[in-house]
């Protein structure tokens, strides 16, 4: 039966996405002076403001003001008439230490006990060299091409906010088989006509990125659809941490237990165990063992394990689901101690991940994207 699926993606310009890379860079600063911070940082912005509050418990000597600047700086948001500015918006913080009735929870002598409760996922399948949904994949390839193109000078009136969606048909199979519609949304310069922008875009950011095979005769291209995207950012919308958390993972194609990532230190199991679960996903479909695979994990406030582990592969395994599980039990440490050792998340890489998905990037830091197991997994299942 064929179907549709359709993922968006934003650019680190998006209201929502300068929350997330604010947040996330605090949460760096922490860690650079102090691996064991405890950090929960929630931001938002709206006109030519932002809010910073939540909850910082560490020895590091930081200046929030300066980390917010930095990042909004680096983002691109650099000129007043953008109404949103580096270095004339007003900054707002409200921060205290974590509660103690938390705190004695994640630290209990020498374990370390999850920092809240929830259900928690990670998904993998073979569509894309990434193993990720391939709606997603290319949704975050076209934001962070856009991105690049306004970055670089090769579409220098691009502005930094931006939207990106793309529709693909699946076909009886299941298997991608066609683009149905691209969607971009690019702010821009005031005197920019719309027929140079779709140009630019097509020439600059869309063909560049997606295969040509995929680019149909009857594949819908929509390039600002209302006509005109000059206001944006903040100055147009409000934005929050966490409101992106179908960006952050699989674009919809999977399940999310809701909890949102950034801001949060690796006892914060909302984060830590999503990127266990896609990192145990990862290696089973790496691995040859399954074409699907969803890892979810339940955590209780204050314990060290986990009360449920689930691996699902809809079908797609080529050994028995039971082996697949125990081996993946054996493999994989699922203590929240555990989980941040393997996957060294103590260390100061979150911004990183704040823009274009947690998932699907090859980058040198993500350590929950290795496929480092898949042989282990393969010897125990299919020997």
């Amino acid at each position: 039966m064929e179907y549709l699926a359709t993922a968006e993606s934003v650019t680190e310009g998006h209201p929502d996405k300068i929350c997330d890379q604010i947040s996330d860079g605090i949460l760096d600063a922490c860690l650079e002076q102090d691996p064991f911070a405890r950090v929960a940082a929630e931001t938002m912005v709206s006109g030519n403001t932002v809010f910073i509050a939540g909850e910082i418990t560490s020895s590091a000597l930081l200046s929030i003001e300066a980390t917010a600047r930095r990042v909004i700086r680096d983002i691109g948001y650099i000129r007043p008439e953008l109404g949103f500015d580096a270095d004339t918006c007003f900054i707002v913080t409200s921060v205290h230490a974590q509660s103690p009735d938390i705190a004695r929870g994640v630290s209990r002598g020498e374990v370390t006990g999850a920092g809240d409760q929830g259900v928690f996922y990670g998904y993998a399948c073979d569509e894309t060299p990434s193993l990720m949904p391939c709606p997603a994949f290319q949704a975050h390839a076209l934001a962070r091409r856009l991105t690049s193109a306004r970055k670089s000078g090769a579409l220098p009136w691009l502005r930094p906010d931006g939207k990106t969606q793309v529709t693909v048909r699946y076909g009886s199979d299941g298997r991608p088989a066609g683009l149905v519609s691209i969607v971009v949304a690019a702010q821009h310069d005031p005197d920019i006509s719309q027929e140079t922008l779709a140009r630019g875009i097509a020439e600059q950011v869309i063909i560049p990125v997606l295969p040509a095979t995929w680019l149909a005769p009857d594949t819908r291209i929509l390039v600002n659809p209302t006509g005109r995207f000059v206001e944006g950012g903040p100055a147009a919308d409000t934005g929050l941490t966490g409101r992106k958390i179908m960006v952050d993972t699989y674009g919809g194609c999977a399940r999310h237990g809701g909890g949102a990532f950034s801001g949060k230190d690796a006892t914060k199991v909302d984060r830590t165990a999503a990127y266990m679960a896609r990192y145990i996903a990862k290696n089973v479909v790496a691995a040859g063992l399954a074409a699907q695979c969803e890892v979810a994990m339940a955590f209780a406030i204050g314990r060290p394990l986990p009360e449920m582990l689930t691996v699902t592969t809809f079908g797609t395994e080529k050994a028995e689901i039971r082996a697949i599980r125990d081996a993946v039990k054996r493999s994989f440490p699922l203590s929240v101690a555990g989980m941040i050792a393997r996957l060294d998340l103590r260390r100061p890489v979150f911004r990183q991940t704040a823009a274009y998905g947690h998932f699907g990037r090859e980058e040198p830091l993500f350590a929950w994207e290795r496929t480092d197991t898949a042989e282990t997994l393969r010897s125990q299942c299919l020997a």
